[in-house]
Formats: C-alpha cells, sequence, structure tokens
C-alpha cells in the first residue's frame, strides 16, 4: 500500500514532465520521422532554451538563438556539406560554450553552469510547486491547452505547400528535387521549426524545475526518441492521421516517464537512469520485430485472389 500510495502522489508530477518532454518529442517527430535526419542538436538546443528563458525572465535577452541552433545545423548540413548527424553533432559542441554564456549574461565572470529562478519572485507560466493544486496554476491544466495549439498549427503548416514540400523532402529527395522543391531550404526550415519547439520545451523545463542548468539537455535525444517509438508502437494501428500521430508522440514521453517514475519507486538509483533509458527504447523498437517475427501467422498458400 506504501508503494501505491508513493507512485500515486508522483504521477502528477510524472504526467507533466512527460508533457513537457512531449513538446521536445514533436520537434524530434519533425527531423526524425519527416526530414528523416538524425538531428543530435537537440541536446544542445534544449539547454539553450532553458538558459534563454531564464536569462530573458532575470535581465531580457533576445530569444530567437534557440531557433538559430536549428539554422546552423541545416547550414551545416545543405551548404557546407556534412553529414545531418556530423553537423548536429558540432551544433551541440558549440551550444555548449553558448550555453554557459547566456547564463552568464550580466555576471563578472560571464559563464555559470547554473542559473535558478523561483516563482515567489517571477510570474512564471508553469511551477512544480502547483502541479498538485486544483487551480489554474497547475501546470497540467496549461500544458494541454498549450499541446493542443501547438499541434493544431502543426497539423495546419504541415498541409500548406511549405509544409508538404517539408513531408516531400524527408520522403524522397530526389523526387522533390524534381517538382522544383528547394530541398536545401526545406531541410533548414525543418530543422529550425524542430530545434525551436525542442528550445520551447527547455524553457518549460527550466520554469517548471526552478532553474536551468547546463546539463539539464544531456540525453533528451534518447528521451525524445524513447516518446517517438514508444508512441508510434502503442498507437500505429489507431493513430494514422498526422495530428494524432504527434499527440502519440506527447503520451509516449507521459508513458516514458510513468515507467521512469514506477522503476524509481522500485528502489531502482538515479545513477541508473541512463541505462534504463536506453532499455526501454531498445525494448519498443524490439517490439515490432517480435510481432513480426513470432506473433503473426504466415498467410496460407494460393490465399490470394485472382482477378
Amino acid at each position: 500500500m506504501e508503494f501505491l500510495s508513493a507512485l500515486l502522489n508522483s504521477m502528477p508530477g510524472a504526467v507533466t514532465q512527460g508533457l513537457i518532454w512531449g513538446i521536445m518529442a514533436i520537434g524530434v517527430y519533425i527531423t526524425f520521422r519527416i526530414l528523416d535526419i538524425a538531428d543530435l542538436t537537440v541536446d544542445g538546443s534544449l539547454c539553450t532554451g532553458g538558459a534563454v528563458c531564464v536569462v530573458l525572465t532575470l535581465n531580457g535577452c533576445p530569444v530567437w538563438i534557440a531557433m538559430l541552433a536549428g539554422l546552423v545545423t541545416g547550414v551545416f548540413h545543405t551548404f557546407c556539406g556534412i553529414p545531418a548527424i556530423l553537423a548536429g553533432i558540432l551544433t551541440q559542441l558549440a551550444l555548449y560554450s553558448i550555453n554557459l554564456r547566456i547564463m552568464g549574461f550580466g555576471t563578472p565572470n560571464g559563464s555559470r553552469s547554473n542559473l535558478p529562478i523561483s516563482v515567489d519572485k517571477y510570474d512564471l507560466l508553469v511551477s512544480s510547486r502547483f502541479v498538485r493544486e486544483l487551480s489554474l496554476n497547475n501546470p497540467l491544466i496549461k500544458l494541454v491547452i498549450f499541446l493542443a495549439i501547438i499541434i493544431a498549427v502543426l497539423y495546419w503548416f504541415f498541409g500548406t505547400e511549405t509544409g508538404c514540400s517539408l513531408r516531400a523532402t524527408g520522403a524522397n529527395g530526389n523526387m522533390a528535387r524534381a517538382q522544383g522543391i528547394n530541398t536545401n531550404f526545406a531541410k533548414v526550415l525543418g530543422l529550425m521549426i524542430s530545434n525551436g519547439l525542442v528550445a520551447l520545451s527547455g524553457g518549460l523545463l527550466a520554469q517548471y524545475q526552478g532553474f536551468s542548468d547546463i546539463n539539464m539537455g544531456r540525453g533528451a535525444i534518447v528521451i525524445g526518441l524513447a516518446a517517438v517509438i514508444i508512441g508510434e508502437v502503442i498507437f500505429e494501428k489507431v493513430f494514422r492521421n498526422f495530428a494524432l500521430k504527434l499527440v502519440a508522440c506527447v503520451i509516449g514521453a507521459i508513458i516514458y516517464y510513468i515507467v521512469i517514475q514506477f522503476v524509481l519507486k522500485l528502489g531502482l538509483s538515479t545513477d541508473d537512469l541512463k541505462l534504463l533509458t536506453a532499455l526501454v527504447v531498445m525494448f519498443f523498437l524490439a517490439i515490432p520485430y517480435w510481432k513480426g517475427r513470432y506473433f503473426n501467422k504466415p498467410g496460407k498458400k494460393g490465399a490470394q485472389s485472382h482477378a
């Protein structure tokens, strides 16, 4: 009973974190599934979003630098001829120093690895303090509304001519170019949108936990991929609409954090979280293979109908 009580008490926080990371998962989905690019920039741009959000609140600072993270990756990949995965690694590496500079804005030495922000002094959009309150301050309510707006806007955008060009670029770049689509521009735009969403998630995460940290984005790409894969494996037969696929990414992030909370309540050390994340991703990646190999019955010979 004590275990169940502790688990239930942790559920509001787990769902809230899942919703915040669900925004990041949508950004990962855009590059991973739509553009077919393995973008590792997100480990840096998540921290950039958190750092910019906190510094903006404390001092005042341009917020568009997180969008530029995707632009830099896109330029490296399309105009410098650098493979996408290496371009993401280079941008992620550069963002480490940039994030330190951002969080050190206005301080004597010019760099900080941690920057706190208090809900008592600033009017934050989301805060973990109110996660169990039945009021409009509860971040769960705000995040659900926020995600509904984001998914609606993305659903509209990817139905436009520009959005369709992004989808065509990821589906078949050669055919897209043959149709007159500027695939380099499409990749850059897609990477900007993706990292903009990731940075937005980082800003919300920094507010929720009450600080930004230089390591807050470490391993973010794995969590994002976990959310995408979990959502696809569970809802692939049901959610075929594009908007519903984005919803599946968010639900995947929520399920991931519920699993994490469940295992932590069983006594797993926090030092093993990265190992647990890798195991969760591997498990859900293996499910489609297991289903096809061990559970789907082969069709009978001669069962096909002939015209």
